[in-house]
């Protein structure tokens, strides 16, 4: 389950996709550093549209609570209140003494036991670089827990081996909040046997809401190393975010592989970092993602088979959803 060390985590990561800006000796205040947060966000968030906020109206719900009299935690306080209204994980405040984020898989079904797992189908698994991995009677099995975990070229060519002549392949991202979308890439190429087109993205580049760059196309290449030359399934619940749900965006794009589970988490926007005059940061989402049938991916891509782990065959020590997958492949 997410948690504050792990949005500590995406910040960095959101510090690497773009700047840290700075503005020219703003004075240090509680209203002028709610001031600057809002309006920064104001003219680079890139989801008010998609969303449906009027970020006017949140101005003016939460600015009459901020006065120069208020202490740090209280002013933190306001600025998170704000900052959630946008429903959005890569949107975060971080203080010295307090990291504000957005649960975004609150109230969903967890669609997962990693004890169920192993004690019921892992068996004398291997860990491979990073990749938890068994075969399951006929079928191949990779459990891949954070793409901020690397993995290389090296990790695959043995996983591609160690599968060949399977039935099948599953890849289980299920609470896989993020990380690098690199290693996603080298893992999808091992998969794609022809260039695909896989999601179009525009970047916000200006302080006007439709302010945007030109639709940039995503493709994913293939390579001449040895491929997963098997069909397979990718399983996915709602904390599979960030990094994660562009990995399920990329696999959808391909022939052979079927997602089955629940709607991922989402996280489709590229998060930028700033900070404020009191040294506080905070990341904002600066871009929207659409596959390529035009479906905005931020909260989430649907399955193409919806299964839901019931809490009796879960005490029971039964995966329903991976059930379901090893079931889909050895037909």
């Amino acid at each position: 389950m997410i948690n504050k060390l792990l949005i500590l985590l995406i910040a960095v990561i959101g510090l690497s996709c773009g700047e840290v800006f700075f503005d020219e000796d703003p004075q240090n205040n509680p209203t002028t550093n709610f001031e600057i947060l809002w309006k920064r966000m104001d003219e680079r968030y890139s989801f008010f549209e998609y969303k449906k906020i009027n970020w006017d109206s949140i101005y003016q719900m939460y600015r009459p609570q901020v006065n120069d009299n208020m202490t740090p935690q209280e002013l933190f306080d306001v600025m998170e209140a704000m900052l959630n209204t946008l429903k959005d994980a890569h949107v975060n405040l971080r203080s010295d003494f307090d990291v504000s984020f957005y649960n975004y898989y609150a109230n969903s079904p967890s669609n997962f036991d990693f004890k169920v797992l192993e004690e019921n189908y892992l068996g004398n698994y291997r860990i491979t670089g990073r990749l938890i991995n068994t075969i399951i009677d006929d079928v191949g099995y990779i459990h891949y827990r954070s793409f901020q975990q690397p993995i290389t070229e090296e990790n695959l060519d043995f996983l591609v081996e160690r599968f060949r002549g399977l039935k099948g392949l599953i890849i289980d991202i299920r609470n896989n909040e993020g990380g690098d979308p690199a290693n996603g890439f080298r893992f999808a190429r091992r998969i794609a046997k022809e260039r695909t087109y896989i999601y179009t993205t525009i970047y916000k580049n200006g302080t006007n809401r439709n302010d945007f760059t030109a639709p940039s196309d995503a493709y994913l290449d293939t390579n001449d190393k040895v491929k997963f030359d098997l069909p397979i399934v990718l399983l996915t619940n709602r904390v599979t975010y960030s990094a994660g749900n562009f990995f399920t965006a990329m696999l959808k794009a391909l022939p052979d592989v079927t997602v089955v589970g629940d709607t991922t988490g989402g996280g489709g926007g590229v998060p930028i970092g700033w900070e404020l005059p009191n040294g506080w940061f905070f990341n904002y989402s600066n871009s929207i993602t659409y596959l390529p049938d035009g479906f905005i991916i931020e909260d989430g891509i649907p399955p193409d088979i919806q299964i839901d782990i019931s809490e009796e065959d879960r005490i029971a020590g039964v995966d329903t959803i991976l059930e379901f997958a090893i079931q889909i492949l050895r037909n």
